[in-house]
């Protein structure tokens, strides 16, 4: 079986600065691969490359066969890869449920066509993109936070909505950068219970996270980057013991 995504000698340099230096990379449907390293090791740029934030200098992107690394950003969302962000770019001024409906990947409102000769049909979409979003808040407990202002909430909900509204893109592909951090108490087990779910209902998932324990409680795989390469690739108990990570990751 082929993998959802696969990157081959994946290179991003600015400069004489090297982000990415020869990352091949496969994830698989119902796996979520952990992807840890110290700070500037390229993990959130290789989350760019996927994505479409960056081009590659070389190497090539693969979504389930499809080479896209010549695809810009919007077509690799409509093509289902979908991310959240370190800083969560939400809407801060705007609802919790006008948030989410800015995720889908396919959005009916958006095409012209739909708009001049269907609108009944457009309606009707609505109200089920309006479900979708309401059936994910739910899913995390805030369903009563729908017509909040994302402003108004704590900073745990905020990352479940910055989640939540990566979920409405319900394509193969979930990257998920640093989704822990400053989360804690019942948002984590929120969190954590979400991203299983995700895969256990058929999607990859690779997570960018500095907290460990997440890493091990959810991954049954795992790799270490630093400078830009892939070091290291195993189960991520395997690369907890390994020297390489306990010196460049935790600096003893």
């Amino acid at each position: 079986m082929n993998p959802v995504l696969r990157t081959e000698g994946l290179r991003k340099a600015f400069g004489g600065i090297v982000v990415s230096d020869n990352v091949n990379l496969s994830i698989a449907a119902g796996e979520i691969l952990g992807l840890i390293g110290p700070n500037g090791a390229g993990k959130t740029s290789l989350f760019n490359l996927i994505s479409g934030v960056l081009r590659p200098d070389a190497g090539s992107i693969f979504l389930n066969g499809e080479r896209i690394d010549s695809a810009p950003l919007y077509k690799r969302a409509r093509m289902g890869i979908a991310r959240t962000w370190q800083n969560m770019l939400l809407f801060r001024t705007m609802t919790v449920l006008d948030n989410l409906l800015v995720g889908p990947r396919d959005y009916p409102g958006e095409s012209v066509m739909r708009l001049a000769f269907g609108r009944g049909a457009l309606r009707v979409a609505e109200a089920a993109m309006r479900d979708r979003a309401m059936g994910i808040l739910g899913r995390m407990g805030l369903e009563q936070t729908a017509s909040s202002l994302v402003v108004d909430l704590p900073f745990g909900q905020q990352k479940l909505i910055g989640l939540a509204r990566t979920l409405m893109n319900d394509g193969p592909l979930l990257l998920l950068d640093e989704p822990m951090a400053g989360v804690e108490g019942a948002a984590y087990e929120t969190m954590q219970r979400v991203v299983r779910q995700e895969a256990e209902a058929g999607r990859a998932v690779c997570v960018v996270e500095h907290n460990v324990s997440f890493i091990r409680d959810l991954c049954s795989r795992a790799v270490f980057m630093a400078n830009g390469k892939i070091l290291q690739d195993g189960t991520v108990e395997e690369l907890i013991a390994s020297d390489i990570l306990t010196e460049l990751y935790f600096g003893v």
